[in-house]
C-alpha cells in the first residue's frame, strides 16, 4: 500500500489551531501520513518538512484574513527546492474582508496552488479531491 504523506499547517503569524488538529485528525482517519506543523509555520518549515519527508501535498490553513500575503511566492519556492510535483492547497479566510470566494480562489490558482477552499469546507470535500489529485482509493 502506498501510504501519501501530507504537510498541514496555520501559515504566517495565525495562531487558529482548532482546525488545524480537526484537518490532521481527518486526514489520519482517511489513511494518510500527516505531518502537522501546527500553527505560525512560515513557507521554508512547510518546504523543509515536505522535502525531509518526501511528501506529496502540503496544505495551508489560515483564518486570519492574511493567507494571501503569506502564501505568496509558495510555489516558486517550492520549485526552487525540487518540490515541483508538490501539490498545493490552501483554505480558510483566506484574504482581508469580505470578497467573493471566486475571486479569492483565482487569486490563489494564479500563485501556483492546485485546489482553494472557503472558510467551513467540510474536511471530507478536501479529503476526496486529494485522493483524486494524487490516484488514492
Amino acid at each position: 500500500m502506498n501510504i501519501k504523506t501530507i504537510i498541514i499547517g496555520v501559515i504566517g503569524a495565525d495562531v487558529h489551531a482548532v482546525g488545524n488538529k480537526i484537518l490532521a485528525f481527518a486526514f489520519e482517519e482517511a489513511g494518510f501520513k500527516v505531518v502537522n506543523l501546527g500553527v505560525m509555520v512560515d513557507q521554508d518549515e512547510f518546504i523543509g518538512a515536505a522535502i525531509e519527508t518526501n511528501a506529496d501535498a502540503i496544505i495551508v490553513s489560515s483564518l486570519y484574513g492574511h493567507g494571501e500575503l503569506d502564501c505568496r511566492g509558495l510555489k516558486e519556492k517550492c520549485i526552487e527546492a525540487g518540490l515541483e510535483d508538490v501539490l498545493l492547497y490552501a483554505g480558510g479566510n483566506l484574504v482581508v474582508g469580505k470578497a467573493p470566494f471566486e475571486e479569492t480562489q483565482r487569486k490563489f490558482l494564479d500563485m501556483g496552488f492546485n485546489r482553494v477552499y472557503p472558510p467551513g469546507t467540510d474536511p471530507f470535500t478536501g479529503i476526496a479531491d486529494i485522493k483524486k489529485d494524487l490516484g488514492v482509493s
